[in-house]
């Protein structure tokens, strides 16, 4: 029989991708535990639920069920449990809880009413530590009143100066804090209080007497955004001590297997965003200073890689069970990476060194089998599992196999080429299904946001759902991206819309001079950074015929303040507020040249867009408006800034559609 013609992606494909957002393998290394979300579409509701498949290679089951949101697994110490996060019972409050590994029904472990974060077994199983957040008081007395319930908030009272976040809206009073919970009895115990300093990412000692985690103790932390520090407290509670670290932010410590030394992730001194992560070491007596790994590298400790996907979780550094390597996740060339140090920060080496994505990984007991989350340009993401000592790996489960073992994607060229200073700079093209190289093509540039967050090899639906309909898509990672040297990522410190604008227009006169592009029917679009970008392009060029700015920064003087950002957005620009230097704020700000524009554009915007308020797209609309430059905004309420990867799917699809639409009206005359 002849094969049978693959079908291009289509928007809609949307409700049938499922997701792997996390996978752990057991001590024993015989089986994985992950999490795939999916969406109702009748409801619009996305739910997960937790899989099991053998390490050995055998078929995966679904281990819970059920219109809920099972996620974040963690294994028993002794591989007879699994703890995990689940709102089942009541969709708007997660609960721990546990269920047997081998059979039986999962139990709610916790009954707290507010929000957990990052939690951890202890050595000996009896207990798991946690960062939980309580419920506002006031809330917790509206939801058992009917009657406050249906009139809801009369008013807030604002007295810190970070008040919200994105996707999650108004911040409540009370603060993160470390507790205790006993797994046998779920008896809840917290370790930290206060209402001013936050105590996130709990991790015990090896012998499981004590516990780390990170604080930022300032008198006001909200000013003072770097000034993060490890403390370590007993286990059950009582006086914390603080580790003597360098200045800057810092991020999921680990202890080594002898609990002399304290591995975690941060950077150096206030401000300066672009600079690289780094991974860190240092005494957990506090006996001796800091010491920076990876410093000599010039790498980049992330596992961000742009995607509108999932699956890129940031893990802490893990060490071996002797203490001679520590395992950390590297952003490079377009690629998350699973690398390895000595302590000493001598022997870097690749562990897992393949085009495409790291991200949640973990170790068996023996430190024999590693199990990891692995996604590329091709697939979303699927677990994996390598034999440490052979060097082998092997792909376990096949979630997605076969929905796009029938669709025809097009084909991804990389390309490296030259910036204006003589550096090197990475970009991608993707091709339709169906490609013609005697044909002249429409084309779209897409520009990633960030601004120092990468594109590279990992699924975009939205490139290819534009490739499918006969665009050639270009995307590259100009000066201010991360993955490619410090150098690289602070080149447009305080320096927006200079050398980054350079770059992406040298991609695009390189792309130009492919035979297959009709340089007449060019086209931009970019989303928060990326809508800067595409609003400083239209307004220093004529060259593209239409342009798409989604959930964009447009003016820097009216964000500060406006933003879940708040005035920290200053570090990238000279580090002083607008009232200071209003010119080098309005320099910077695609406003100032917004009466340049004549390319019709589309103004995309999320109502509840915390991280670029949606002021931001509205001065581009009516300035447009006003200017009579040809536009339209479209706007989705209750949608937070992360709308392409994490909105409700109907409204994904729909800002899909406006998008399609308004290229082929000013590309493609329809």
């Amino acid at each position: 029989m002849p094969e049978r013609k693959k079908r291009r992606i289509t928007a809609e494909d949307l409700y049938r991708l499922r997701l792997i957002s996390d996978c752990r393998i057991s001590p024993d290394g015989k089986h994985v535990v992950y999490a795939v979300s999916r969406v109702d579409r009748k409801t619009e509701k996305k739910y997960s639920n937790l899989w099991l498949v053998p390490t050995s290679g055998g078929q995966a089951r679904q281990f819970t069920y059920g219109d809920q949101t099972d996620a974040s697994p963690r294994w028993s110490p002794d591989g007879t449990q699994i703890a995990f996060l689940s709102n089942r019972g009541d969709e708007k409050q997660t609960q721990i809880c546990l269920i047997p590994f081998d059979g039986g029904e999962a139990r709610k472990l916790t009954n707290l009413k507010g929000e957990f974060g990052s939690f951890q077994w202890s050595p000996d199983g009896r207990r798991i530590v946690c960062s939980f957040r309580k419920k506002d008081r006031e809330e917790v007395e509206r939801e058992k009143d009917e009657q406050k319930k249906k009139l809801g908030v009369v008013s807030r009272q604002i007295t810190r100066v970070f008040f919200k976040e994105d996707g999650q809206g108004f911040l409540p009073k009370e603060r993160w804090h470390v507790w205790s919970i006993e797994a046998r009895t779920g008896r809840a115990k917290q370790l930290t209080e206060g209402e001013v300093h936050d105590e996130t990412e709990p991790c015990f000692s090896p012998d499981g007497k004590e516990i780390v985690f990170v604080s930022n103790r300032a008198p006001d932390p909200d000013l003072d955004i770097e000034a993060v520090d490890l403390f370590v407290i007993p286990a059950s509670g009582g006086d914390m001590r603080r580790i003597e670290t360098t200045l800057g932010a810092k991020e999921l410590p680990a202890f080594s297997p002898d609990g002399t030394r304290i591995a975690y992730l941060g950077t150096e001194g206030r401000g300066n965003w672009g600079q690289n992560n780094k991974l860190w070491l240092v005494p957990s007596d506090g006996s001796g200073p800091p010491q920076n790994l990876t410093g000599r590298y010039d790498i980049h400790v992330s596992s961000w890689t742009l995607n509108d996907m999932s699956g890129g979780m940031m893990m802490p550094p893990t060490w071996s069970p002797d203490g001679s390597k520590l395992y950390f996740q590297v952003a490079r060339h377009g690629s998350t990476v699973l690398k390895a140090i000595s302590p000493d920060g001598s022997n870097l080496e690749t562990v897992v060194g393949e085009a495409g994505v790291v991200g949640a990984f973990t170790f068996d007991a023996a430190h024999e089998k590693l199990a990891y989350f692995h996604a590329d340009m091709a697939d979303p993401g699927e677990v994996w599992v390598r034999a440490m000592p052979a060097g082998r790996s092997q792909k376990l489960t096949r979630t997605n196999e076969n929905l796009l073992r029938g669709i025809d994607l097009g084909k991804v060229e990389e390309v490296w080429f030259k910036d204006s200073a003589g550096g090197d700079l990475q970009g991608w093209i993707l091709t339709p299904p169906d490609f013609d190289e005697s044909k002249k093509y429409p084309s779209i540039l897409e520009i990633h946001g960030g601004p120092h967050i990468p594109y590279g090899n990992s699924f975009m639906h939205e490139f290819y759902f534009l490739a499918a309909h006969d665009y050639v898509v270009y995307f590259s990672n100009p000066r201010g991206g991360q993955g490619y040297g410090e150098k690289h990522a602070t080149a447009i410190q305080n320096n927006w819309g200079t050398v980054d604008y350079e770059d992406v227009m040298a991609w695009a006169d390189l792309v130009a001079q492919k035979p297959y592009i009709d340089t007449a029917r060019m086209g931009v679009t970019g989303g928060s950074y990326g809508g800067y970008l595409t609003n400083w392009v239209i307004g220093h060029t004529d060259r593209f015929k239409a342009a798409v700015t989604q959930r964009c920064v447009s003016n820097l003087v009216s964000m500060y303040g406006s933003s879940d950002g708040n005035w920290a957005f200053q570090r990238e620009l000279g580090d002083v507020p607008p009232w200071e230097d209003l010119e080098n704020y309005w320099r910077q700000s695609p406003m100032k040249h917004i009466g340049n524009v004549k390319t019709p554009t589309l103004v995309i915007h999320s109502e509840q867009d915390l991280r670029c308020a949606i002021e931001q797209g509205e001065q581009v609309f009516v300035a447009l408006k006003k200017l009579g430059v040809e536009t339209e905004m479209v706007r989705f309420p209750d949608e937070p800034h992360g709308l392409s990867r994490s909105g409700r799917t109907d409204r994904r699809i729909e800002r899909l559609n406006h998008i399609l639409r308004w290229f082929d009206k000013h590309l493609k005359g329809k």
